[in-house]
């Protein structure tokens, strides 16, 4: 098999990690890889914040949902979806005055310009978490930074146009997690259309779900008034607390990316 698809078939979050450290020739072949990455208009629209310092790690793994293992990962790369750089750049570059000549004024980043930077912010996430892999470290994504906006712009240092998208934990497997399964995937059949999106009907969701529905609903002891697979579901994650505070935490970072202000004002 080629050895790139071998990475990608193979890979699988990892929470549990070796004692030993990330040394800095494979801290620095995963950050030259990243770096390669995809890009919108080649304009590098992340920022990478590599956390070293303990007890930045210690926080983050109370204010991202409690999860311990972030305060023992020899790696943590924190992804920040970026347009502070350019603005500031634009703002150095004295953009406003040929604006007020052309009697216009001063575009601040918005929405679109967040997503974009999103987009990169993740790519360039995910490209890490390959070239990891292919160094031998396992890795997990923490989604949970989404959380909290408040505390981790203070903590990171995060000013109005960057926004932490993507926290990843890196290192060695341990021999348990080297040997768990790989967690099961959709078929392909429910996720890949040809040319327009459909929706799938209820003998398709009944199908998509059927292997997945028996053994979760044996594990999960359900509440006496919950009776499916994608009624759990919606208690354990779309409803569930942490799930409403990313949601008040992502209005917050919009809050602040549609009325950020200008660099020095």
């Amino acid at each position: 098999m080629n050895p790139v698809i071998e990475v990608l078939l193979n890979r699988k979050s990892i929470r549990e990690y070796d004692d030993r450290p990330v040394s800095p020739d494979i801290k620095a072949q995963i950050l030259n890889a990243t770096l390669r990455a995809p890009t919108a208009g080649n304009m590098m629209l992340y920022s990478i914040i590599d956390v070293t310092d303990q007890s930045v790690k210690d926080t983050l793994a109370q204010t991202c949902d409690n999860q311990p293992f972030i305060a023992t990962a020899p790696l943590v790369l924190c992804f920040v979806a970026d347009y502070q750089r350019w603005y500031d750049y634009f703002i150095q570059s004295d953009v406003e005055a040929v604006a007020r000549q052309r009697g216009e004024t001063l575009r601040q980043p918005a929405e679109g310009d967040l997503l974009l930077a999103c987009c990169d912010a993740l790519i360039a996430a995910h490209t890490a978490v390959i070239a990891g892999e292919a160094l031998g470290l396992g890795s997990c994504y923490i989604g949970d930074i989404l959380e909290n906006y408040e505390a981790h712009r203070q903590l990171l240092g995060l000013p109005d146009y960057a926004i932490p998208i993507g926290l990843v934990c890196f290192g060695y497997p341990t021999p348990q997690q080297q040997a768990r399964p790989l967690t099961p995937r959709f078929d392909q059949r429910y996720v890949v259309f040809d040319n327009r999106y459909h929706r799938l009907d209820p003998a398709e969701f009944a199908a998509m779900y059927a292997e997945r529905q028996a053994p979760l609903l044996k594990r999960a002891k359900l509440p006496d008034d919950l009776r499916n697979f994608g009624q759990l579901m919606y208690y354990r994650k779309f409803a569930a607390t942490y799930s409403e505070e990313m949601s008040r935490s992502v209005r917050a970072m919009l809050r602040a990316w549609q009325h950020g202000t200008a660099p020095g004002e």
